[in-house]
């Protein structure tokens, strides 16, 4: 099966050589020094390689199981989950007010990386925890966050998001979860949540789960929409566990992949819950915390395809197969190593720049949003805005891609299991999907966020690249093989707003036909902007003198194949745009 090492150089390198995270004023960024972030990522590491990585298959083979209510997680997942809390490892970004460490969301996002590649499924467990977490964090009362936070951050608890249901999935103003109001200020839950992810499991003594439901008086859609947290367990006054509440899981859905998480259908029999938030704006503080969920999803994509191409680069080199074109390159041997065949090659570098270009793009959002939340930074608040549907949306398009890519490496073993290329391929699928699916999220892109604030934040973006490309004019080789492809990139992308501007009003169908093309277009944008600036970097160590010429080459050379293979994809996706709605809504839906 698949081995996985932490890329804790290439993680340090985007730290400490591209963002400079220690000089930067964000308050607790300072505290990231070089030796400090090491030792975080190299013990995240050693669990993610020594304990995770290991279970990956066991979960993927056994999943859970649900059997006289008891909802069983697979062999070696609870040994695995206390360790994750012995380290502490949930509150690494959490308020030390509630037990965690305070450090900046960077920081957890790049260790979230290391465990998601290891295991994406059994890190659920935690990652819903830290989503319920921000929640509460941003609504609840104090009363919710001294009974609550303590527990969950520390994983004695773990938590869940309760939004879907089986006639409603992105149209919640469909649901029908019901909250009646209780004397005592609870409110009792009565409906049934599908899809939802660690909802039942034997992990942690209780569960808390966060359910959107309709109470009285709220009208109809989404505005009668109130968000209730409702435990697996009562909790008694002192802080104990008290009775069951009148919820459980139905059924564990039999599912693609991510098969060590338990996704079940969660019934609530008139459960006890407690208002989130005001009532009626439950839509609101749920989706709070969405550019964190949906940033986390983002990272998942790429993060699996980290696995996968580490996996297929080590085949790469091992297998046998064939001669090189140019001449023998293993003359004592009966064939070459297949790394030596060009389409090999081509295949290996798509995988390598996308995952490098994704992650520090991905570290970019993390950084947006700390600045949103330490500084109040609120140019950084409408930024990460625009940029978690392309986060969300592109980089899981494409880390599926690359999964695939890495999967055919294999050749027929990547298709039988025991090689474990196959269930690397199943997981990455679901994250094109959940958190809301990338249909939703380039709609979202092209719909709302474009013109949102008056279209001040595309605008921002736009100057951006034109500022970084005006102060790095002087960069012979950075203008020749990166400036100026992210220059044809960034005029591609503003061609594309000025035909949905021109044409959204009066045809809406023009702008959303091209709405995926968007979003792609963008995404490969914003990582020509990430490798200009790793470029930078890698250049500008190598004129320093580093202690490691040949890694920061190994960049250069990488960002010189995106520029070169990836991004000219612009081109593509522009002309598709442009050619509007017509050929895409053109048959009768009788045609179909």
């Amino acid at each position: 099966m698949p081995a996985y090492t932490a890329p804790a150089k290439d993680i340090q390198f985007l730290l400490h050589e591209v963002m400079q995270v220690s000089a930067s004023p964000v308050p607790g960024y300072a505290e990231l020094d070089a030796d400090t972030t090491a030792a975080i990522l190299d013990e995240a590491g050693r669990l993610a390689s020594e304990v995770l990585a290991p279970l990956n298959a066991v979960g993927d083979r056994e999943g859970c199981r649900l059997e006289n209510g008891v909802v069983t997680t697979p062999a070696g997942f609870k040994d695995a989950f206390a360790a994750m809390k012995d380290g502490g490892w949930n509150g690494l970004d959490l308020p030390e007010d509630y037990g965690g460490q305070g450090l900046p969301y960077l920081i957890g996002s790049a260790v979230g990386e290391i465990f998601v590649s290891a295991n994406m499924a059994f890190n659920m467990y935690q990652g819903l925890t830290h989503g319920a977490i921000g929640a509460i964090l941003a609504h609840g009362s104090d009363a919710l966050k001294a009974t609550y936070l303590p527990k969950m951050v520390s994983l004695d608890w773990t938590g869940t998001m309760n939004l879907t249901e089986p006639h409603c999935g992105t149209d919640l103003g469909l649901i029908r979860t019901r909250a009646e109001p209780q004397a005592d200020g609870s409110y009792r839950i009565t409906g049934q949540k599908i899809f939802i992810s660690a909802g039942d499991h034997d992990l942690a003594e209780n569960i808390i789960h966060l359910v959107l439901a309709k109470a009285p008086g709220g009208g109809e859609g989404t505005r009668g929409i109130s968000l209730f947290l409702v435990p697996k367990f009562l909790v008694n006054a002192d802080g104990s566990l008290g009775a069951r509440n009148a919820l459980g899981a139905g059924k564990i859905e039999e599912k693609m992949g991510i098969h060590g998480n338990a996704t079940c259908v969660m019934n609530y029999d008139g459960a006890t819950g407690y208002l989130v938030g005001e009532l009626h704006k439950g839509m609101r503080n749920m989706f709070t915390m969405m550019n964190e969920a949906r940033l986390g999803v983002g990272l998942q994509g790429y993060a699996v395809a980290e696995a996968a191409y580490q996996a297929a680069v080590a085949y790469a080199k091992d297998r046998l197969q064939g001669r090189a074109v140019t001449g023998a390159a293993n003359p004592a041997g009966p064939a070459d190593p297949l790394i030596v065949h060009p389409d090999i090659r081509r295949a290996l570098m798509d995988q390598k720049s996308f995952i490098e270009g994704a992650r520090a793009l991905t570290f970019w959002g993390a950084e947006l949003i700390d600045r949103a939340h330490r500084l109040g930074d609120a140019g950084a608040e409408s930024m990460i805005s625009l940029m978690t549907p392309v986060i969300k949306g592109f980089l899981t398009d494409k880390g599926f891609d690359s999964t695939i890519q890495a999967q055919q490496v294999f050749g027929g073993h990547g298709y039988i299991e025991e090689w474990g290329m196959s269930q690397f391929a199943r997981d990455a699928r679901i994250a094109m999907i959940y958190e809301g699916a990338n249909g939703v999220q380039a709609l979202d892109l092209v719909g709302r966020k474009l013109a949102a604030d008056g279209g001040k934040p595309i605008m921002a973006f736009f100057e951006m690249v034109k500022t970084f490309i005006k102060e790095n004019a002087d960069n012979a080789a950075l203008d020749r093989d990166f400036l100026e492809p992210l220059k044809a990139a960034s005029k591609d992308l503003q061609a594309a707003a000025m035909f949905f501007l021109q044409n959204g009003m009066k045809s809406p169908d023009a702008a959303l036909a091209g709405s995926t093309d968007f979003l792609h277009l963008f995404g490969h944008t914003a990582l020509g902007l990430m490798w200009a600036k790793m470029a930078r970097a890698a250049m500008a160590a190598l004129a320093a003198g580093t202690a490691d010429p040949a890694f920061h080459q190994t960049k250069i050379a990488t960002g010189r194949y995106y520029m070169a293979r990836q991004l000219p994809a612009t081109r593509l996706h522009l002309a598709r745009i442009e050619s509007g709605a017509a050929a895409v809504m053109a048959l009768a839906a009788e045609a179909f």
